[in-house]
């Protein structure tokens, strides 16, 4: 991989005698790495998917590296919740949380999508916490939610909402966590396109998208509240230079600055993190309330919904199916499902896999109705 020349010039100096090594790391195979649900991983449980693992993340409870990238479309616990497949430098989120967040929270996830740190944050933040898992961009809220859902924690909801619509709420997040829209220098590994597209004015542009955004919602943020501000690229303008300005014109102190990790030092991509504190000198806006969340309606005919059965908690009571794996892949496939077992009562049942739930379906005696989610079918054969 040939890295663009302006960013070669503009990035040595911020690794003076590692470059070389750095450079020669960017020519090796991305890491894979997994996060477990511990809501929803039986004790003693042994994951099939775990017989590729062979090192914990050190950062990260529950995270592992596998040793190769199986095609986790075809591993039916992937579906069910049971894992998520996560950048594992992201992870570093969970010592921040461990450190500062000691008691339950409002939080905001302002730009969640497709729901790495979101399901995260769920698994590790003090019980009674709240999230709001927010996506600007309309195409990816479903992925989003599609995300939160298999994670299947009750304290969240989705939204799809402008930033400058959170500045209307006044104070109302204890802790805001902007994984900002940056110029992606930390995925040129495992991105070529990202390599393809950089430019310095997409770096200046990005570092401006990126303070618009904090200003907008920067009012939701509580006084003393938390600002964790991460990035996957290595630039100073959209790391240091934002959070000084974050601190000169917004009103914060800085808690931790900004931490890099670099594919030469870590087992993982570019990334930065860091943290910040709202102080009381954070300018007033004018406000008016109003964030509208994306609401799951109920079906007429009294069909449970699939959020239902996915869900740690659930409040249902249905007969279960515990189908094999080459059946569990056709019910996601949302193919009809045949050879009905007798014993099995008509209307509607759970189908699991390895014991843990998949979705619905609908016996009506000679084959079962498949009500997996349309959009979630998979299409690997």
């Amino acid at each position: 991989m040939e890295l663009p020349k302006d960013f070669v010039s503009r990035t040595k100096p911020l690794l003076n005698d590692e470059w070389e090594v750095f450079e020669q790391a960017l020519q090796t195979e991305s890491p894979v790495s997994i996060r477990l649900n511990p809501a929803k991983i039986f004790p003693n449980e042994k994951l099939e998917i775990l017989n590729l693992a062979y090192e914990p993340v050190s950062w990260a409870s529950h995270a592992f590296y596998l040793e190769e990238r199986p095609v986790f479309t075809l591993d039916p616990l992937f579906h069910a919740g049971c894992y998520y497949v996560q950048e594992a430098s992201s992870m570093y989120l969970e010592q921040i949380v461990n450190q500062y967040i000691k008691t339950p929270v409002k939080c905001l996830d302002l730009c969640a999508a497709p729901g790495g740190k979101s399901t995260h944050l769920l698994s590790i933040l003090p019980e009674g916490s709240h999230l709001t898992a927010n996506e600007v961009i309309r195409s990816r809220v479903s992925i989003l939610s599609e995300n939160i859902v298999k994670w299947g924690y009750p304290n969240v909801r989705v939204t799809n909402n402008d930033p400058k619509d959170f500045g209307r709420l006044s104070e109302s997040f204890d802790v805001l966590l902007i994984d900002a829209p940056c110029s992606g220098e930390g995925m040129f590994r495992k991105d070529a396109k990202a390599g393809r597209e950089w430019s310095i004015n997409n770096v200046q542009l990005c570092a401006e998208r990126q303070k618009r955004i904090l200003a907008d919602c920067w009012n939701s943020l509580k006084s003393n509240g938390l600002l964790i501000y991460s990035t996957c690229t290595y630039n100073r303008e959209e790391n240091e230079e934002n959070i000084e300005w974050i601190c000169r014109r917004l009103g914060a102190e800085i808690v931790e600055a900004p931490k890099r990790f670099w594919p030469h030092r870590t087992k993982g991509e570019g990334f930065c993190i860091s943290i910040l504190r709202k102080t009381g000198n954070s300018p007033a806006a004018n406000l008016r309330p109003g964030v509208s969340s994306n609401k799951r309606h109920a079906r007429s005919d009294n069909q449970p919904q699939h959020d239902s059965v996915m869900s740690i908690k659930p409040s249902n009571d249905f007969p279960c199916w515990d189908v094999d794996k080459s059946t569990a892949l056709n019910y996601l496939r949302r193919e009809a499902l045949i050879n009905i077992p007798s014993e099995l009562p008509k209307g509607y049942v759970i189908i699991t896999y390895k014991n843990h739930p998949l979705g619905f379906v609908k016996n009506i005696g000679t084959r079962a109705n498949n009500l997996y989610p349309q959009g979630w079918r998979i299409r690997v054969l």
